[in-house]
């Protein structure tokens, strides 16, 4: 069996592909001291963590280090996040970091970190939740240790600020396991009993595993759901805490959550005293304004010479009625022509006036139709006699009972006017004035002479 021969390329790609599958080594947690620190150029960090026993080199390239929370510098203890992978050309295997931080808090660090990141997540942080307090509070409940200086403190300011506001003190575990439900028992009573307008929640300053009560989630989550708002009071101004991203306000110490929580009593005096002398002279001014309103009332005419107001109205009055009755009886008047018109209109859509309106229409017309008639009859009657006059002057039996005749043609039925309408020989008829005759043409003579154009006889 021949034996394969790998190349030093192709050994290295083989150990890098098994190391960045390996589920350990892809995301792993090293502690180390910083060596050989060399911030490039580039903005890539690279460096050698070691212990007293062992080393390995890293590199934090500029996209992660630019989040980082400090300075990295030779021989600081640090913890890192990355993965272990090799380098190929080099043939040695490197750490990756993605975060770090300085050592000495180490997994309640981490913790932190992991619990923060989770409820800002979940809105825990947000800043449109958080309530104002209220500006003059009834009652301070107070959750903290009772024998700490923190509590002295707080009742200290209290007091001096705002002595007339009543504390109520719960005592509380504020450090080790118990801590964190002493306080969350603490919160949750508090509301149920709902006799405080603010809570402060705190203790004094410490290292981190002593503030570490303040760092629970099951703390964070009572503080959240609280309807009373709560000032976060822990440690000092550059401690943070898990309790004072999730409170509606964080103090930086506990004196600066009680100097929050209420005004002091000297600015509200002040405040009084200024609205008090605002109000006294208010109604100072409002006093002379009204004294100089009742002097203007006073020597007003309708104090001074009633009698004569009262008889200027009475004239007014009159005008007024006067006026009134004019306008009254315009407006009957107005009135009764419109409903006289009204019925008018309204008697010629009665069907009795219509009936008598028809038939004296109808009388009327009848007496204009007669009247017409005779008219048109004296007219035509006329007419006639003229043409019966005119017709009997132009009658030929008019002219014929003067000497003249008409001649016709044997059958009557054409007038003979020219002697070209008969022959020699014809038979025509001659009507008279008393009668008719009958006759033959024998001969026939013209108007002109001779015998050959003028006349013709029958042989």
């Amino acid at each position: 069996m021949e034996q394969r021969i790998y190349s030093i390329k192709e050994l290295n790609r083989y150990i890098r592909m098994k190391m960045e599958s390996d589920t350990l080594l892809s995301e792993v947690w090293i502690r180390g001291e910083i060596s050989n620190f060399t911030h490039h150029s580039s903005g890539h960090m690279y460096f050698t963590l070691k212990d007293k026993d062992s080393r390995i080199k890293a590199i934090m390239f500029a996209s992660h280090n630019q989040r980082l929370a400090f300075i990295p510098k030779e021989g600081t203890m640090v913890i890192a996040r990355g993965n272990v992978t090799v380098y190929e050309r080099d043939g040695q295997y490197q750490f990756y970091a993605t975060q770090m931080q300085p050592d000495g808090i180490g997994s309640l660090y981490l913790a932190y970190e992991q619990l923060k990141n989770k409820l800002a997540q979940e809105g825990l942080f947000d800043i449109s939740r958080k309530r104002p307090l209220p500006r003059y509070p009834r009652k301070i409940g107070v959750i903290t240790s009772p024998t700490g200086a923190a509590v002295r403190d707080i009742i200290t300011t209290l007091q001096r600020r705002f002595p007339q506001v009543p504390i109520l003190l719960y005592p509380v575990l504020v450090q080790g396991k118990s801590a964190a439900p002493s306080i969350v028992k603490a919160i949750e009573q508090m509301n149920e009993m709902a006799e405080a307008d603010v809570l402060i929640v705190g203790r004094g300053g410490g290292s981190l595993e002593e503030l570490w009560a303040f760092n629970e989630e099951m703390v964070a989550r009572a503080i959240f759901a609280s309807q009373i708002p709560v000032v976060s009071a822990v440690g000092h101004e550059t401690d943070f805490t898990i309790a004072d991203f999730t409170a509606d306000l964080r103090a930086a110490t506990p004196t600066a959550a009680a100097e929050l929580a209420v005004p002091h009593a000297a600015d509200v005096k002040a405040q009084l005293e200024q609205r008090q002398r605002q109000l006294q002279s208010g109604l100072l001014h409002k006093v002379q304004q009204y004294r100089e309103r009742l002097g203007r009332l006073q020597r007003s005419p309708v104090l001074l010479q009633p009698r004569r107001y009262m008889l200027q109205h009475a004239e007014r009055l009159d005008m007024l009625q006067h006026r009134l009755k004019s306008r009254v009886e315009s407006r009957l008047a107005l009135t009764q022509e419109r409903q006289g018109r009204l019925h008018q209109r309204l008697l010629r859509y009665d069907p009795r006036e219509q009936v008598v309106f028809a038939k004296r229409r109808t009388v009327d017309s009848e007496r204009k139709l007669q009247l017409a008639m005779q008219s048109i009859l004296r007219s035509k009657t006329q007419q006639l006699s003229t043409g019966i006059r005119q017709l009997d002057a132009l009658s030929p039996l008019k002219v014929m009972a003067r000497g003249y005749s008409l001649v016709y043609d044997e059958r009557e039925k054409r007038l003979i006017k020219s002697i070209n309408d008969v022959q020699l020989g014809d038979l025509v008829k001659i009507k008279l004035n008393d009668g008719e005759l009958d006759a033959q043409v024998w001969a026939m003579k013209g108007e002109t002479d001779g015998d050959e154009n003028g006349e013709r006889t029958k042989l």
